[in-house]
């Protein structure tokens, strides 16, 4: 006897995405009071929080497209949109983070604080001494430094937050680029273990904005890019020539602060001690630097 062959069928990851961000909208609306945002509380409500219509109020935007947005209709929604939703349902970063993530939008507000960097790793970063480190994300974004690694390559501290991604600055940033002793090689890793990360990422907006702003930006990177190389994450031992203390080598370590794709500590371990002892001297002159700096001289 033949039994009738039974179909399953998946939905696709943007009907669930919408749908997740149906639910999270309604959740995070039913749980605010009318007085916590400035409203009067109105006749008797059969539901607890927020009605739609005011979410829409207190956000700028229609009715009738908030009422699409929390029943997953498929509707466009600019990160504009997201920032006004985020604001009037009184979200905290690690909500607004995930808003944004469910909406596959980029948050207009680069300089809101990342959740992925805790007081405990910044001060962790700071007790690593002379030993560079910095956390990065898998789009090579450098999310909080030390002093020493602040100096290491360039400084940092003179750069806009928006450029300060490895990726970035290693195709177009003059004192980054004098400080890698092998530079060409460097960077075609670097493009290899980027095109990797970026699988995963394709459609999402920060990762194809940063490679339009590279693609745009650099010769190099688009000769290296169009090679379509890929590299798994890894340490090496490497070679770097600061600016102010000379030829350097060390160990590139990575510890992993979640899943492997995602952020991640980054060392760099003296492998010799001449080596660190010119990182102590980086330590010092980078700290003596801020000092300055914070006495406003």
């Amino acid at each position: 006897m033949r039994h009738p062959k039974i179909m399953s069928t998946v939905a696709p990851a943007s009907d669930v995405r919408r749908h997740e961000l149906a639910e999270f909208l309604r959740s995070r609306r039913e749980r605010i009071t009318p007085e916590q945002v400035g409203l009067p509380p109105g006749r008797r409500r059969r539901t607890p929080g927020l009605r739609r219509e005011e979410v829409a109020q207190l956000s700028a935007v229609g009715v009738t497209w908030y009422t699409w947005l929390e029943q997953a209709r498929d509707i466009q929604v600019s990160p504009q949109v997201l920032d006004a939703l985020a604001r009037a349902l009184l979200l905290d970063p690690s909500e607004r983070s995930h808003l944004f993530a469910l909406a596959g939008a980029l948050d207009p507000a680069p300089n809101a604080a990342c959740p992925s960097v805790t007081p405990a790793l910044r001060a962790m970063l700071d007790q690593l001494g002379p030993i560079p480190a910095c956390v990065q994300n898998s789009r090579y974004d450098i999310l909080a430094y030390n002093s020493t690694y602040g100096r290491l390559l360039c400084d940092l501290d003179t750069l806009a937050p928006e450029d300060r991604n490895c990726l970035w600055l290693t195709f177009t940033d003059p004192d980054w680029r004098a400080s890698v002793v092998d530079l060409a090689e460097m960077n075609r890793v670097m493009a290899a273990k980027f095109r990797a990360s970026m699988a995963e990422h394709l459609t999402e907006p920060a990762w194809k904005a940063l490679l339009a702003r590279l693609e745009g930006a650099s010769a190099e990177f688009r000769e290296v890019w169009a090679r379509h190389e890929v590299v798994g994450q890894g340490g090496k031992t490497k070679y770097l020539r600061n600016a102010h203390v000379g030829l350097l080598c060390v160990e590139h370590t990575n510890l992993w602060l979640g899943p492997s794709a995602g952020p991640r500590l980054v060392m760099y371990v003296p492998s010799d001690d001449e080596t660190r002892e010119r990182l102590e001297r980086l330590r010092a002159l980078a700290e003596s630097d801020q000092a300055l700096a914070s006495a406003g001289v």
